[in-house]
């Protein structure tokens, strides 16, 4: 039987789909609490204030974005392939953290657009190391927003598989024009 997440780890997950189903306004202490099957006593232990369950989640968020650069720049297909793909997806624990922290109302919570920025800045550097082009770089890291916007738009899953195939034949489509982006250009040959 597999352990039960941690109450800290349970609260910030309750934390995170409130404000990605309900918004920020509706994460109160009661409904998060609720949410996350704690008492509001056992909530406060973790999160002192609405401040400290901010800093949690954009601490959490921290630790996933980090996590992922490591797996972009060890993954044998390379930081761009991983990238990519990973981009076409919406479903995964990662993403409905992210997702919460674009949710955070950023005049009142700044230090959520630092998070965000910290985790686009490190796939930007993986993707600028592997293929030595800040332009070129900046272009993939577009393509994969514009994967994930497309992703979060029209779902991961389908039953008939047909929606996964045409989201990993773009991904191949895009890789490909990446490859001749980042080829060598062709010496030209001197004339007489």
């Amino acid at each position: 039987m597999p352990a039960q997440p941690a109450a800290r780890d349970k609260v910030l997950d309750a934390f995170a789909s409130i404000l990605v189903t309900q918004g920020e306004r509706a994460a109160t202490f009661d409904a998060v609490a609720a949410e996350a099957g704690v008492s509001k006593g056992g909530l406060l232990y973790h999160f002192a204030s609405k401040q400290a369950l901010v800093d949690g989640l954009l601490e959490l968020l921290g630790e996933l974005a980090a996590a992922d650069v490591a797996d972009m720049r060890s993954v044998p297909e390379g930081p761009v392939d991983h990238f990519l793909r990973t981009s076409a997806q919406s479903d995964t624990a990662f993403d409905r953290v992210y997702v919460a922290v674009t949710r955070l109302p950023q005049d009142i919570y700044p230090q959520a657009r630092d998070a965000l920025a910290a985790a686009h800045a490190g796939w930007h550097a993986a993707v600028e190391e592997a293929v030595g082009d800040p332009v070129i770089a900046r272009a993939i890291v577009l393509m994969g927003d514009g994967l994930y916007l497309e992703a979060s738009r029209t779902g991961d899953w389908d039953p008939d598989r047909r929606s996964r195939r045409t989201k990993d034949a773009r991904v191949d489509e895009l890789l490909e024009l990446v490859g001749r982006l980042t080829e060598p250009a062709p010496a030209v040959q001197g004339g007489n």
